[in-house]
């Protein structure tokens, strides 16, 4: 039977990436210098905003791992240690997305995040700025908090640093397109393995968890009275 050579013919492949994955990646790339620059300007209201958004983003991620596009679920790339140590010995292959240890990094940035900007809504610069939080939690705890909130940033620069490393080795030193893929959702040699989620879904779930941030918001407690 002759090969069938009609590209019309054949099934259109399928993005690798979905462009909620994409938009979370590259707001990322985006609001982590934003809101180093702010906190350092002491543009508190600002780097306040900007913690909101990293929240909703990534708290919106970590949902979309789960009801998302085939590569962009948790179940996709998050591997056991036999696999993992399998890849990184070279015995295991890569999967069409994140490879073994990928997944894994992928998961202590979220944490990190989630860590570093949650941990912010309790911090003051004790002149002008308290965080929602504040009063939430003991002066111990706010104080334990602040030191959270530096430690993971400096953590969250050194998983960055290993990420643009690792990025760069597959990139120029495979030769894989792994940023044209980022960008464009597919490249050549890297497409998905299934349809993309729905577009209505990710915002239904975006509203959600914007929905949700904001009631919490309002759950804050006000500053004590000063008699």
């Amino acid at each position: 039977m002759p090969e069938d050579t009609d590209p019309l013919s054949r099934p259109a492949s399928q993005p690798l990436w979905d462009w909620p994955t994409r938009l979370f990646h590259w707001s990322l790339v985006v609001l982590i210098p934003l809101a180093w620059w702010t906190a350092e300007e002491g543009q508190m209201e600002r780097h306040q905003w900007l913690g909101y958004t990293v929240i909703v983003l990534v708290v919106f991620r970590i949902c979309w791992g789960f009801v998302g596009s085939p590569q962009s679920r948790f179940r996709d790339f998050l591997k056991g240690p036999d696999t993992v140590l399998g890849y990184v010995r070279g015995r295991v292959a890569s999967g069409p997305g994140h490879n073994p240890l990928g997944g894994w990094s992928v998961v202590v940035l979220l944490t990190l995040l989630l860590v570093q900007a949650g941990s912010g809504l309790f911090n003051s610069d004790r002149i002008l700025f308290n965080g929602p939080f504040y009063y939430a939690v003991s002066s111990e705890t706010r104080d334990f908090l602040g030191v959270v909130h530096e430690w993971a940033f400096n953590a969250l620069l050194a998983m960055i640093a290993l990420h643009l490393l690792a990025v760069a080795w597959h990139q120029f030193r495979r030769r894989e397109k792994l940023v044209q893929a980022m960008l464009r959702g597919r490249a050549e040699g890297k497409s998905g393995t299934g349809a993309p989620a729905p577009w209505w879904l990710a915002l239904l779930l975006l509203a959600a968890v914007v929905g949700l941030g904001w009631w919490l918001l309002q759950q804050a407690p006000p500053p004590p009275r000063m008699w």
